[in-house]
This record gives structure tokens, sequence and C-alpha cells, in this order.
């Protein structure tokens, strides 16, 4: 795995950049890792997501030594059909914002409902393409899609690996904190690797 153990150099803003890869490992038992790189191979944000949690609450880090912590994803509820998270920065304790998930709705099509840090909705993410196809056939690629205000903000299409589950997203500027959208980003794979691991 030492190609996982890729350069962290320096800080990356955030607002310059509009493509990353996200990557994490095909199987997963009690733990999730993703990774998300930018462009040029850069590790910007190391996720170790627990999977026999009651409560989901994780942090998002800068390193993978887990040494600079970047955002606080935290469930607001221990059971519900529409889970909402919210996002914090982890340094000052600032909401980013908050994702609600259509539990009923994502049976077919994964969907989330966007708020933003005063609590307006502004947005959704969705999972596009053969949405019901891949529930019974989990080994095809997918597509998640983020919209803001009505425009398209960053689409997140899966690269076919036999050993990785690796994914292309690309981001356009909005009004949301791009590490907010790239939370959004996690949370719409982390549904997808817990629904694989019921298969």
């Amino acid at each position: 795995m030492a190609d996982e153990l890729v350069r962290e150099v320096h800080p990356v803003s955030l607002t310059t950049q509009s493509h990353y890869r996200i990557k994490r490992r095909f199987w997963s038992f009690l733990e999730r890792i993703f990774r998300v790189y930018t462009a040029d191979g850069q590790l910007i944000m190391f996720v170790k997501h627990p999977v026999l949690k009651l409560r989901e609450e994780f942090q998002v880090y800068a390193d993978e030594a887990r040494t600079r912590p970047l955002l606080l994803v935290k469930s607001r509820q221990v059971i519900a059909i529409n889970f909402a998270y919210e996002v914090t920065d982890a340094q000052t304790g600032q909401v980013l914002g908050a994702v609600q998930k259509k539990g009923l709705k994502s049976i077919i099509r994964d969907k989330f409902i966007i708020f933003d840090a005063a609590g307006a909705e502004v947005g959704y993410a969705e999972e596009q393409g053969a949405s019901l196809l891949r529930r019974f056939l989990p080994w095809l690629t997918s597509k998640h899609a983020i919209f803001v205000g009505g425009e398209q903000v960053a689409y997140i299409k899966q690269r076919f690996r036999f050993f990785t589950k690796e994914f292309d997203v690309d981001v356009q500027p909005s009004s949301l904190d791009p590490r907010f959208v790239l939370a959004v980003a996690l949370l719409a794979l982390i549904a997808e690797a817990r629904r694989e691991d019921r298969n």
C-alpha cells in the first residue's frame, strides 16, 4: 500500500482546486478509510470512518497521521429514517452546513438535501445513472452530482478498478465552503459503501 502514502507537501487552498480524487479499499470490515487527493496527487483529506458505532461521528483530517483535524461530521440522531449530518470546522467549531439523507427515496436512488450554515435549504446531492441496477450489481461504477441553487457544482464519477474504489470529483465555485462540498461527496460515498457492505 506504499502508493497510498502520497505526498503531504504543504497546505493546499481548496478555493484554487477544481479536481480531486477519492480512494478507498474495495472491501471494508471494522472501518472504512477514505483518502482525498488533489489533481497532482497531494493528500488533503483523510477519513477513518467507523462501521460499528451507534451514533455516527467522524473527523476529517488533513494528514494520514491524524494530527491536523479539518472537519467534524456528526449525525444529529441515533435512529432515524432521514439522517441529518452537521459539518463543522474542527478548529473553530463553526458550522459549515448540514446534509440530510432522504431515507425512503434513497432505496432506489440516494438523495441528500443540503443546508447552508444558517440552516436554509440550498441544494441537494443525488446518485445518477443506473442506480437501481447498482443495488443488485455493486461492481457497476457509480455517479453522483451536487446541485446548489439549481446549478451543478460538483460531479463524482467512479473509475473502474479491481482492488480499490476510486472516484474523480470535479468541483465548480459556489456559495458553499469547498471543504463542505467535499464532505457532502464523502457522505454520498459512505452511504454507497454502507449499502455495498450489507449486500
